[in-house]
């Protein structure tokens, strides 16, 4: 036995350990039941891996993003082989971890049903408790062909292997160097109970899942295409805890309630109907009203900032798109071209800039006219496949708040420093709060201009970013091909993160559009081009705010701030005149003069989540006053008029949540 060095590295602590040949990472961390793998030179391990010398060892916790990934991975497979016990039949897809759970995709004869899912999970149940062992085997791809011939779907990832992807799962199967598979060996005789192809790691035994569920099932196209077979996808959840797990499904209750879908039904304010087609939303007469209030306030600010509005079309000529390298980079994002003009492509937009910069462009600019801040409320269109498009969130046509800069390399980081600035302060205008930043960076296979560039854009939008004092996330090749971009990142009032803004900074779009100003020494010069989207679209912008005020929009926000609700029809004519009042002020306001009782007319106000009643009866009148009713079912009685509709006006122009 010979010994071995290794480094084991627990931030901000190095400690440096002798231990003798073969023994393994779980052996270093044997004393923390928390740790469930390791991490050896940026590589993540099972914790049977025999530490070499040198390694530097970095353990997992259950807990970490890691840590969960892993437990949530390891209980897909446990999914897996509690169906394949159930139903004999089923053939295996992908089943990787996703945020706050997993799934895995299934080829079966029919359906799965709810009684199915309490089966699949009982079944579940017995093999975690026996304690089967996770054991990693290298296969040959020849050895995995002949080893899985029963599982179609598993010999096609074989063929992957060194080009699996992300964002189909099968990464997480072939994602490695060499092919493995990760057999479940019987604890107690090490029989073989089961195995998958799988890149790993995992969990040392199923005896480690803490706590799961399985949420629901639902039909998936094999690897995202819609010209593959139709699985069947189950969807779970995993958790360090019992109560974790429990906390996680107080969240999605809550959040099921918060559902801009469900909202948006309930109180009238848009539909996606089927006639027109999915992700194409029309709103409502209060929803618009939501809108345009969001809309006209974000526009009288942008004035204030030095804006200038401008209109573009929402159809051009493909080679347009084909100058700003879009049709290269997006075209799987965009809507099929029209053939117009004895066969010239037309494209529906799918953004707003390279029209922008033909404004720029339309005459000579100097360098007294910049910085050149253009603003559109834009509509744009982008083909989302039918499975990820979701209500307001996630949209097939959209409006973009959608402004570009042009500036000097002088002015570049003093306005991108006003404009994050202007950025946050305005989401908190609208009630957001809780921020943080994240910094997208090249990615190294899709890109153009040069590295210098790219790194002088990079470095300038680190140093504004880190002078707001928010959290800073570095989020590696994630910048769209022309340039690094910030994200602001809002949490809503029940913890999810949102990305909102983002402001791109892009020495490559005025290149290839051959923009230029006069300087001052008369020279022609390239300006610096910002791409700035604050709300990112309307329509999802409306979506969080509707889901973090649960539907109760504040006074400002509401589309009936106000509502008078007589105690019979003799009071109504005097609600009236209150309205009429309060209408003076540029206040929403209605009278229920409804054949309905008093208490049911507030039972529908306090559905309808109005800020404010104001309810009236004889003594009332009598006093000049109305009995000031709350959202939250809170009353004021024989509150004087005046001072009743100085509150609403105050409530109003302050913009805040009652």
């Amino acid at each position: 036995m010979t010994d071995v060095r290794v480094i084991i590295n627990r931030e901000p602590d190095r400690e440096e350990r002798v231990v003798t040949t073969g023994t393994t990472a779980a052996e270093l961390f044997a004393d923390d039941r928390s740790i469930i793998a390791a991490r050896v030179a940026g590589a993540l391990k099972d914790l049977a891996y025999a530490v070499q010398d040198g390694d530097e060892v970095e353990p997992v916790e259950i807990g970490s993003k890691d840590g969960l990934d892993i437990l949530r991975h390891s209980t897909a497979h446990v999914m897996a082989q509690a169906v394949q016990q159930l139903f004999p039949e089923a053939k295996l897809g992908i089943g990787p971890p996703v945020k706050d759970g997993f799934y895995y995709d299934f080829d079966v004869e029919k359906p799965f049903h709810p009684d199915d899912l309490k089966a699949i999970e009982k079944k579940m149940q017995e093999i975690i408790k026996r304690g089967q062992k996770f054991s990693r085997r290298v296969v040959a791809d020849d050895a995995a062909r002949e080893e899985l011939a029963g599982e179609p779907y598993k010999l096609e990832l074989i063929g992957l292997k060194g080009s699996a992807s992300a964002e189909d799962g099968s990464n997480v199967e072939v994602g490695g160097a060499e092919l493995t598979i990760y057999d479940n060996l019987d604890a107690k005789t090490g029989d073989l109970c089961w195995g998958d192809l799988c890149r790993g790691p995992h969990l040392p035994s199923t005896r480690q899942i803490p706590a799961f569920k399985l949420m629901r099932n639902a039909a998936a196209y094999w690897r995202g295409s819609e010209k593959n077979p139709m699985l069947q996808r189950i969807y779970g959840t995993a958790w360090p805890s019992k109560d974790e797990l429990k906390a996680h499904l107080d969240f999605l209750v809550e959040a099921e309630k918060r559902d801009h879908r469900k909202l948006g039904n309930e109180l009238d304010l848009f539909s996606i109907p089927e006639d027109i087609g999915s992700g194409l939303a029309v709103f409502h007469p209060k929803g618009g009203i939501i809108r345009r209030t969001m809309e006209d306030y974000s526009r009288r600010r942008h004035e204030q900032e030095g804006y200038e509005f401008v209109y573009t079309p929402h159809a051009t000529k493909g080679k347009l798109f084909e100058k700003s390298g879009h049709l290269d980079w997006y075209a799987d994002g965009m809507y099929p071209p029209m053939q117009l003009d004895e066969g010239v492509d037309y494209y529906l937009k799918p953004m707003n800039c390279p029209m922008h910069n033909l404004i720029f462009d339309a005459r000579g600019r100097s360098y007294r006219e910049l910085p050149l801040r253009l603003f559109e409320f834009g509509t744009v269109y982008r083909y989302e496949k039918s499975g990820v498009v979701h209500g307001l969130t996630r949209a097939r046509g959209f409006t973009q708040d959608d402004a570009h800069i042009y500036c000097t390399r002088d002015q570049m980081a003093d306005e991108l420093d006003s404009t994050l600035t202007f950025v946050l302060d305005l989401l908190r205008d609208y009630g957001l709060t809780d921020f943080y930043l994240e910094l997208s960076t090249k990615d190294p296979e899709k890109f153009v201009g040069s590295d210098e560039a790219w790194e002088e854009a990079t470095e300038v939008l680190r140093k504004v970013a880190e002078k707001q004092g928010l959290p800073l996330v570095p989020d590696p090749g994630g910048a769209a091909f022309y340039g690094p971009k910030i994200s602001v990142q809002a949490k809503d009032a029940i913890g999810r993160t949102w990305q909102m803004s983002t402001i791109q900074l892009d020495f490559n779009l005025p290149e290839r559009f051959d923009l230029e100003y006069t300087a001052a020494d008369g020279s022609r010069q390239r300006p610096v081009m910002i791409h700035r989207a604050l709300f990112g679209s309307i329509e999802r912008f409306f979506a969080v705010l509707l889901e973090h005020y649960a539907g109760a929009m504040p006074p400002w926000l509401a589309p009936v701030t106000v509502v008078g609700i007589p105690i019979t029809d003799e009071h109504v004519p005097y609600l009236q005149e209150v309205a009429a009042e309060l209408k003076k002020r540029g206040i929403r306001v209605e009278v229920d003069a409804s054949d309905d009782r008093m208490q049911k007319k507030i039972r529908n106000a306090q559905k309808q989540k109005f800020p404010f009643m104001l309810i009236a009866g004889n003594e009332d009148i009598e006093a000049g006053a109305v009995s000031f009713r709350y959202r939250n079912g809170e009353q004021k009685n024989g509150v004087p008029v005046a001072e009743a509709i100085a509150e609403i006006v105050d409530a109003v122009e302050r913009r805040i949540q009652v």
